[in-house]
């Protein structure tokens, strides 16, 4: 395997919790800030192994709701790793903590991406969400970090809500444009038992519907000059994201932090989501082992999320397989479910909706 370039690093601390978060979170307080980065230093001490790093994510929870002192606390557990010059570096950030001094601080630490979490700026969605973000706030957070010196932004956008139209969508989307992000990350509404949303018994919305917002997004995006590069994320030329196609071309990455998970030596492990354990530095709460077959089948599972889909010869040069003698590939050519051009299989694009039945038929 290659070294590893990317660094994930989970910071589970939030504001407020929205109603359909099920990443690992728990309320701010202040008092756990200081323990969490000293098991967080300790935990990266012992088993960061000095790679140059290209990538490094900084996601949550919401990192953007430290203090001045406790980001600058963060910043000195980050100087531990060895950054490339050309280093991508994302701090995902709630609308209301963008300030100057804030920015300012990220700006000379070296964060030169801003994951902004806008979701929506329709106040009936924002109040299902347990949000509140104006496009007016938005707007002038965004001027501010332009001013900065912020060159590469990403704003995420909600769909598929109880009640949504395409009409709210559409202007949902107008306004994001307006906003001129390099990267948008588009999110359709999944339940999950173990939220807000999953507990009040939320129905999802119709399974059409959900398709005609897709197809909406996708198309208006692409008009105006964004690539759709992965299911879920259009980016303007030059501003995929480096972190998450790690990601997606199934390539190995640390993950540290209360929740987080990383793939380290051909094996994949899941930190523990429990902040108690955490602070007893009880880090790791599973871990498996990625058999040759394993980590073929993820490798069409993450792969096959691209639009580029994936390339034979470096499938070839991966595994010492030919990846058509291994997955029934070519009957699902014959069909239509996948499309086979200058040397990469991909999904057809008229079909991407319905990819998780593709790939069943695959593995």
């Amino acid at each position: 395997m290659d070294k590893i370039k990317a660094v994930y690093i989970h910071i589970p601390f939030c504001d407020n919790i929205c109603s359909y978060c099920d990443f690992c979170k728990v309320v701010y307080n202040h008092e756990w800030i200081e323990p969490y980065l000293k098991r967080l230093e300790e935990e990266i001490e012992n088993n960061y192994l000095g790679e140059e790093i290209e990538t490094l994510y900084i996601g949550g929870g919401t990192p953007s709701c430290l203090n001045i002192n406790e980001l600058e606390s963060l910043f000195k557990v980050l100087n531990k790793f060895k950054l490339s010059p050309n280093l991508e570096f994302t701090f995902e950030c709630n609308l209301k903590d963008i300030e100057e001094e804030k920015l300012k601080i990220l700006y000379e630490n070296k964060v030169n991406r801003l994951s902004i979490g806008i979701e929506s700026f329709n106040a009936e969605k924002l109040k299902f969400m347990n949000r509140n973000c104006t496009f007016k706030e938005a707007k002038t957070k965004i001027e501010l970090a332009r001013n900065i010196g912020f060159k590469n932004i990403n704003l995420d956008l909600m769909y598929a809500i109880p009640n949504e139209n395409l009409k709210i969508l559409n202007k949902d989307l107008s306004l994001i444009l307006k906003l001129k992000p390099e990267h948008i990350s588009t999110y359709s509404l999944i339940i999950e038992k173990n939220t807000l949303v999953g507990l009040n018994k939320i129905k999802p919305i119709e399974e059409e519907h959900d398709l005609k917002m897709y197809e909406l997004i996708c198309k208006k995006l692409k008009k105006k000059g964004y690539e759709h590069y992965e299911i879920s994320n259009f980016a303007k030329k030059g501003y995929e994201s480096k972190h998450n196609l790690t990601y997606w071309h199934n390539e190995e990455y640390y993950g540290f932090g209360c929740g987080a998970s990383g793939y380290v030596a051909a094996i994949r492990y899941e930190n523990t989501k429990s902040l108690t354990e955490y602070l007893k530095g009880n880090f790791v709460s599973s871990k498996s082992l990625m058999s040759k077959v394993d980590n073929m089948e993820n490798e069409l599972i993450l792969g096959f999320r691209l639009l580029k889909g994936i390339n034979l010869e470096t499938f070839y040069d991966k595994f010492e397989e030919n990846m058509q003698n291994i997955f029934p590939i070519k009957p699902l050519i014959k069909t239509g479910d996948l499309i086979y051009k200058d040397g990469y299989v991909f999904i057809n694009p008229k079909k991407l909706y319905v990819m998780n039945e593709i790939l069943i038929k695959l593995i």
